[in-house]
């Protein structure tokens, strides 16, 4: 009954239906309370799907009677108050979304008790503390963690590198401090060129079916993915404060899609070998402290249709060929030490006569060759 338009009230011979296993009432311009309190009275449900109406007040522990549900989405509602406790008792629980709402607090730690997690996303709301470093060894399983907006703070959990997993990790818009984990690079399954399907964790005797949804913010547009949710994989550490070096094991990771590390303070060189990350679709290291030439094995990543290197501190020229040469001036804008196309500024060491330009060629190639 997803966008069905059946609100605001709960329906009442909905609250009877003893034997229900899949309820969606997505986007179905719900309002009531009625509908949260009088959930734990349909025992028998394995998938809610709430998500995109307008809920009230806060998730009711009764929820934990539902002790079969492998889907909870109560995603972009106006929910509020604390995460309950009590939420641990749904021990078959595969997929948990409470985004885009206010619900405040910490995590509890019971949350570590549902192991069979593979998507957790609690993004856009008003969280507090540090992300807990149970989240590494509890959720093994994991394949989605979506934390942003989420107001932590803190440093990154070490444990994270537990997680072998996981296709996407998206961090941003936090105040998380700290070097980049040098042990990310152990995330198993970014390492890998092909992927798990994960666009339907639910598919009951009725054929009814939950697909799963992801939204990536990437390009400066929002993307959302759900029957090719596979060939998602995503790290998003964008505008924290992290610092320290560029993480040069990230480039490990062969079955990255989207990489987005820009709005904070990370100082560096970008590794040569970059252009072992063939997949990779996204980059944006913009505004943070990185310094040195831009790799021309870059050149090489011929999936690369967004690029994003402004303000920074890069020097020397640009490698305009290859995939490197469909990129805009946009892409490589205020770095005051770059230049060459397609920068109007160029290279002092750019001649001006043609008849010469064979043999400036040559000798612009020595330079990079010395600094690669």
């Amino acid at each position: 009954m997803g966008s069905c338009h059946i609100g605001p009230a709960f329906p009442t011979w909905l609250q009877s239906q003893k034997n229900l296993m899949y309820l969606d009432l997505s986007n179905a311009s719900i309002s009531s309370r009625t509908i949260l309190d009088s959930i734990g009275h349909l025992t028998s449900l394995e998938a809610i799907d709430f998500s995109s109406n307008n809920l009230t007040g806060s998730i009711p522990s009764t929820i934990n009677n539902c002790s079969s549900l492998i889907i909870l989405d109560l995603g972009n509602n106006n929910l509020s108050g604390m995460i309950p406790k009590l939420l641990d008792q749904l021990q078959p629980l595969k997929s948990l979304h409470l985004n885009h709402n206010k619900l405040s607090g910490e995590l509890p730690s019971s949350m570590r008790n549902l192991t069979g997690l593979d998507v957790l996303d609690l993004s856009y709301n008003n969280l507090s503390g540090q992300i807990p470093t149970w989240i590494g060894t509890a959720f093994q399983n994991l394949v989605i963690l979506k934390l942003r907006s989420t107001m932590f703070s803190g440093r990154l959990p070490s444990l994270l590198s537990n997680l072998s997993s996981l296709h996407v990790l998206d961090l941003a818009q936090n105040n998380m401090m700290g070097e980049i984990l040098v042990t990310l690079v152990e995330l198993k399954a970014m390492a890998q060129d092909h992927n798990m399907s994960i666009s339907s964790l639910y598919h009951n005797r009725s054929n009814s079916r939950y697909e799963e949804r992801l939204i990536v913010i990437t390009k400066g547009l929002i993307l959302e993915y759900n029957k090719t949710l596979s060939l998602v994989v995503s790290i998003d550490l964008s505008d924290n404060n992290l610092s320290g070096k560029f993480p040069d094991g990230i480039t490990k990771f062969f079955g990255l899609v989207f990489l987005n590390f820009s709005m904070n303070h990370i100082i560096g060189r970008i590794p040569e070998s970059i252009s072992m990350l063939r997949q990779l679709s996204s980059l944006d290291l913009s505004s943070n402290k990185l310094f040195g030439s831009i790799p021309s094995s870059m050149s090489l990543l011929s999936s690369l249709g967004y690029l994003n290197f402004s303000n920074n501190n890069f020097s020397d020229k640009i490698p305009f060929i290859g995939q490197m040469s469909t990129f805009t001036e946009s892409a490589f804008a205020r770095n005051p030490n770059l230049c060459g196309a397609p920068l109007v500024i160029k290279c002092q060491y750019e001649g001006t006569d043609k008849r010469q330009s064979g043999v400036e060629d040559k000798i612009d190639c020595g330079f990079v060759d010395q600094w690669f």
